[in-house]
């Protein structure tokens, strides 16, 4: 979690801040939350949006920074991993990243929809803007957005010559190089490319103490690239792609309490420090390519199109036990694909209607394997893939019913079809070699989901500088198979799980005073929550002996639930010199109906991932020095109250992993100078500050309890020459 703040928006400025007028306030900021150019005050949408140059100020390296920057927003490396995300907006999301499972806030890179969560955690580089939608976003951007977004446009296509290059050195050993160079090609711009790389390298929070070798370490190589054929002044196409590899170890894990299949073995005392038994195996590679037309047809409407395609492998050792000892020692294999298409219509013939109309297809392949071994006497083999097809249509409009009072309607209707194959059984060596004959799970099944996703809103300019807004929304997560699935033993986990579905209602203001030097955003809302998908891992019994000795990750619909929560965002300029902006938010989540074996639990468990209050102030100080140079200097505090990080079933005696409430430190100073240097120095957690994010209760079957801890005291200086 990021400790310094700046919200609603990045407050961009490269000029001095004493010309107010050169300041890219939150009414300058274009976005494009609704699929159309607009600034962001005057959309009645909670977003927040983010400059490059307010990211670099911020120390923004991956998306898991934005969690401090944006109210009631979750977002941190899924437990063994640091490129699979996790993410949750407004208590919404979902931390099972197996095949099969949808996330519940969507990422997308340059309008493309990233399907699956392994390598999603993007590193932030040649960025123009990222912007998070905060509730859900079913007319426009369809399923999987039923809690938000999360946005990531890349650098755009320059007319003219120009990049940039970077080297940031740190503790820990870090030493990233970023470079990125664009302009026309050939001299003319009506040709134009833009590459960009990185080098993003970090030796362990921790080590196997064992092996000696790091964990929690970062390898990553990035490489992205863009080319751009502009026809005419009506008619351009663009072509990108993306590459990463991911060769980072694992992820440390603490032992929270001794594991009593393994006497002797006390916790360790540093929490990223491991004694693992299986090799140091995480590694993650993604690769996508796009093309997208636009066309404008007259002065009134402009289409565009995007096919997209996109391929992730991953292979991964999940040592649960974090022990030498063969008690729970897991490799798994993913691999995804996907294709995609999209077409937009927008239309604005400068009247009193404007709107987008679309059709999306998705045409998406997820599978891989995991061979789990249990006290080496227990050999379990899950492998399967899911295929999904899927077409939507969907059109949102802008009626201006007077000159302050506009009407927003939409809709999208979805039509998606999942294919599970799957195949669960048992061997009987560590080799996975001479099957058992046990077969846990063997099935071909087809399933449909049809969801209409409506939105209404109304928003009245009050004043030319407020604007309240009140809208009206659905979205939904797609249902499927559980892939983890134990037939025999759990008869019902090969069964599909449903859709869910959150129907939201909120009402909101955008407000800028004295000038837009102070900026206030308010917004409340109010969830119903339906058909609530849960992960939870379920011990059973394996043998028949009576004792529960292995687990699954079981999946179900728990039920109900009511979300509603309240959030502040705020940004004053007091004088030339100052910057105070932070956030607040407040969160009520609770289950109205939590089915377990035919009991209504609500009143027992609680929402992962949602504390009921957070926030962030970030103070920045900026001058002109007489050599035409600029300083600046940033601190900035964030809170954040208890949290359950986990779900488990607490009747069962499972305890989920918590974390207290605690507070982050950030700092940072940056000097440019009057030319294309600048240097920076960062600093985050620097009270060094422990704290959880996740991790794995398996107590009762496997005696684990362990959890993944947020990076430590970080410092590191940067030197960036832009030309």
């Amino acid at each position: 979690m990021a400790g310094a703040l700046l919200a609603p928006a990045a407050w961009a400025q490269d000029a001095a801040p004493a010309a107010q007028a050169e300041a890219k306030t939150l009414g300058g900021l274009t976005v494009t939350a609704r699929k159309r150019e607009e600034t962001l005050q005057e959309v009645p949408v909670a977003i927040t949006a983010f400059t490059p140059e307010a990211l670099d100020r911020l120390n923004v390296e991956d998306l898991s920074d934005l969690d401090a920057l944006v109210p009631n927003l979750t977002v941190y490396a899924a437990r063994g991993s640091s490129s699979t995300i996790t993410a949750y907006i407004r208590g919404i999301g979902q931390s099972d990243p197996l095949w099969g499972v949808d996330p519940g806030v969507g990422i997308y890179m340059d309008d493309v929809y990233i399907a699956r969560p392994q390598g999603a955690l993007l590193d932030v580089f040649d960025v123009e803007r990222v912007e998070v939608l905060r509730g859900p976003q079913g007319t426009l951007y369809g399923k999987n957005t039923i809690g938000g977004a999360i946005k990531y446009i890349s650098r755009g296509l320059p007319t003219s010559l120009d990049g940039f290059a970077s080297v940031t050195v740190g503790n820990y050993g870090q030493l990233d190089v970023k470079a990125a160079i664009g302009g026309p090609i050939g001299g003319d711009d009506a040709l134009r490319g833009r590459i960009s790389v990185a080098s993003l390298n970090r030796d362990g929070f921790g080590k196997n103490v064992v092996t000696g070798q790091d964990v929690s370490d970062k390898e990553v190589l990035a490489l992205r690239g863009s080319l751009g054929a502009y026809v005419s002044d009506d008619l351009d196409i663009q072509f990108a792609f993306d590459w990463m590899d991911d060769q980072s170890g694992v992820r440390g894990a603490k032992m929270l309490t001794p594991n009593r299949f393994a006497p002797g073995q006390a916790p360790l005392d540093d929490r990223y420090d491991v004694r693992n038994g299986m090799p140091n195996v995480n590694d993650t590679t993604i690769k996508g390519a796009s093309a997208t037309v636009n066309w404008r047809a007259n002065e009134d409407w402009a289409f565009k199109y995007v096919i997209a395609k996109r391929e992730s492998d991953t292979e991964t050792n999940i040592d649960f036990d974090t022990l030498q000892n063969k008690i729970a020692d897991v490799k798994a294999f993913y691999r995804d694909q996907q294709v995609s298409h999209e077409l937009q219509a927008n239309y604005d013939g400068g009247g009193r209607a404007r709107g987008v109309m679309g059709i999306y297809g998705f045409d998406g392949e997820a599978g891989g394997q995991v061979l789990n071994n249990f006290f080496n006497l227990s050999f379990g083999d899950t492998q399967g893939t899911v295929y999904t097809e899927s077409i939507a249509a969907y059109a949102d409009w802008t009626f201006d019913l007077t000159d302050k009072l506009k009407l927003d309607v939409g809709v999208r209707y979805t039509d998606e079809d999942k294919r599970a194959k799957v195949l669960n059984r048992g061997y009987r060596d560590p080799a996975f070699t001479i099957p058992n004959g046990v077969i846990a799970a063997n099935f071909d099944r087809k399933i449909n989901f049809k969801n209409t996703s409506p939105k209404v809103s109304l928003d009245y300019q009050i004043a030319p500088d407020i604007l309240l807004y009140g809208l009206a929304t659905r979205g939904f997560k797609s249902g499927g198979y559980n892939i983890r699935a134990q037939a025999t033993a759990v008869p019902r986990s090969a069964e599909p799980f449903d859709d869910e579905v959150v129907d939201s209602y909120e009402v909101g203001s955008k407000m800028a005073f004295f000038d837009q030097r102070l900026f206030l955003n308010l917004a409340y809302f109010h969830n119903k929550y339906k058909d609530i998908q849960l992960s939870v891992f379920t011990a059973y019994d394996s043998n028949g002996d009576g004792t529960n000795d292995a687990f699954f990750g079981d999946f179900t619909n728990a039920g109900k639930g009511t979300v509603q929560g309240f959030e502040v965002e705020y940004q004053w300029l007091p004088n030339e010199h100052w910057l105070v902006s932070g956030n607040l938010a407040w969160l009520d989540a609770k289950y109205d109906e939590f089915m377990y074996a035919g009991i209504n639990i609500a009143d027992e468990q609680e929402f992962t991932n949602a504390p009921d209050f957070s926030g962030a102030i970030n103070v920045e100080y900026r001058t002109d020095l007489s050599d035409g140079s600029k300083l600046s200097a940033r601190a900035g505090y964030s809170y954040q109250s208890d949290v359950i990080a986990t779900t488990e079933i607490v009747r069962t005696g499972a305890l989920p992993i918590t974390q207290d409430g605690y507070g982050l430190v950030n700092a940072g100073v940056t000097w440019k100078s009057n030319g294309p240097w600048t240097l920076s120095l960062q600093g985050s957690n620097l009270t060094d500050k422990e704290y959880r994010t996740t991790g794995y209760s398996l107590n009762s079957a496997l005696g684990v309890y362990t959890g993944f801890y947020g990076p430590p005291r970080q410092y590191t200086f940067s030197v960036k020459y832009d030309f």
